[in-house]
């Protein structure tokens, strides 16, 4: 007996193919079952066919676990996040039990092989496809999305734990504490998220020992003049400045409390003009009258934000949007409260999309090929989120991440019995039923920063080294 599946329709692409001899039993094959996870990414089997060829990794021969398959099957394990490798695979034959009976489950193939397959695919397809798909997907009828014409956007930087195995250890490293070193090597990333939309676009990663100021530079490579973009104070300084100001995006940056800022003309809304330098002597040149290469006009916003308690926080600002008529101050020190959604986006990764958990790849290459994935499979939650928001005049931000994420991770897998005449019918109830996820309200309230977990007091022991304690048992007969 031969099925084969084979459709493609505007957004959803469902490709299953499944072999038998003799009964349904012996001879079974998955080509790409697990391609129907790329239903509710922006790519299209073709895409990938083509990536993978243009990388060399597509499959030569007919393999049980080809590269097509491989690209699918590591999506599933991000959003199958605490599930083993076989279970991942089970989750969507489970649905094909009507078409081939229980012997469908006998082609998944072993633990080894999977990680065999996934270490001949590598990391660059997904690198290339990352970069590709995920891209904003805000509206411009949506609140949020856009200032004065330019898409809020904001950068920041986080870390993975990684496994301690030896090859990890050596490229990723371990970072330092006041108490000691950490339990986990750990990579360290930098993206630039969508603000509306929480959407990561143009992340790169390395180990802990790059900064983020310096991923943030290639990071900054994937802004546009469209754009404008929110940082904090970690990213603070002339070479970062310029680095966002050459892809011609518009800039509000925080800046620390010490910095010097000649005031140059001060402005009705209280803020000012003043100019920057890229170093302290040729500052001082300029001081003196000299004629100096590299200055840059921009606009200073000071302010403090009183708390309740009594207390009170001073901010300083820096931004190129000069016209204080076109950007009024108290507007641009609202805007900047903005920056802390990619905080939300990274907490979406970390927390609920990877489970707070250590990443599952044993090997530098497998942790790149995992990372990039995740942001796939995040980038295709937000996506869809965007478009289920667009349905029902809903902001992305009012619909739930958690929610969407155990939505499709129920509702996906049925996909692959599905016929097409059935997606758009599908599609249509999917996204209605995420509309229906909303965010639950906070009713105002607010708790100070904090952590859940403190550092253990025993001392930390690398899954490499040996154990230095033996113990020996004697028993005694009486």
């Amino acid at each position: 007996m031969f099925l084969r599946i084979d459709y493609q329709s505007t957004n959803f692409i469902r490709y299953f193919m499944a072999h038998t001899k003799a009964a349904l039993g012996k001879d079974i094959q998955l080509a790409d079952s697990l391609s129907t996870f790329a239903s509710t990414l922006n790519l299209t089997t073709q895409r990938v066919r083509e990536v993978l060829e243009e990388k060399g990794v597509q499959s030569q021969r007919k393999r049980d676990f080809p590269a097509e398959f491989t690209f699918y099957f590591v999506l599933g394990l991000c959003l199958y996040r605490t599930d083993p490798y076989r279970d991942v695979v089970k989750n969507v034959v489970e649905e094909l039990r009507h078409f081939c009976g229980d012997a469908i489950c006998d082609v998944i193939p072993s633990s080894s092989a999977m990680s065999q397959a996934r270490s001949r695919l590598g990391s660059e397809p997904f690198e290339v496809l990352y970069s590709e798909s995920v891209r904003p997907t805000g509206s411009s009828g949506k609140p949020g999305v856009f200032y004065k014409g330019y898409r809020v956007m904001s950068i920041d930087g986080s870390t993975f734990k990684v496994p301690d195995e030896k090859g990890n250890i050596e490229y990723f490293g371990y970072s330092g504490t006041a108490k000691g070193q950490v339990g986990y090597p750990q990579l360290r990333f930098v993206a630039l998220a969508e603000c509306a939309t929480h959407v990561m676009m143009g992340a790169k990663m390395g180990p802990i020992s790059v900064s983020e100021q310096e991923l943030a530079k290639d990071v900054l490579n994937s802004a546009d003049s469209s754009m404008l973009v929110l940082a904090d104070r970690g990213f603070v300084g002339y070479p970062m400045w310029q680095a966002a100001g050459k892809q011609g995006c518009k800039r509000l940056f925080r800046i620390k409390g010490n910095q010097v800022f000649p005031v140059k003309k001060v402005l009705p809304d209280g803020s000012f003009i003043s100019e920057i330098y890229p170093d302290n002597k040729a500052r001082r040149r300029a001081e003196k009258g000299e004629t100096v290469e590299g200055v840059e006009r921009v606009r200073i916003i000071e302010f403090e934000l009183q708390q309740k308690n009594g207390k009170s926080t001073k901010y300083r600002l820096k931004t190129d949007l000069l016209d204080d008529i076109l950007a009024p101050a108290l507007d641009l020190v609202a805007l900047y409260h903005r920056r802390w959604r990619i905080e939300v986006a990274i907490d979406e990764l970390k927390t609920h999309l990877c489970n707070n958990m250590v990443l599952r790849s044993k090997t530098p290459e497998l942790v790149r090929q995992e990372f990039y994935a995740m942001l796939i499979v995040h980038g295709a939650i937000r996506r869809l989120m965007s478009e289920a928001a667009d349905t029902c005049s809903l902001a992305p931000e009012e619909l739930s991440f958690v929610e969407t994420a155990r939505i499709l991770s129920r509702r996906l897998p049925r996909t692959v019995s599905f016929f097409p005449q059935d997606f758009n019918a599908w599609e249509k109830s999917l996204l209605a039923e995420i509309a229906q996820a909303k965010c639950r309200q906070s009713r105002g309230k607010r708790n100070p920063r904090g952590v859940k977990q403190k550092m253990s007091k025993f001392r930390v022991r690398s899954k490499c080294q040996p154990l230095n304690q033996t113990i020996e048992i004697k028993v005694k007969i009486v």
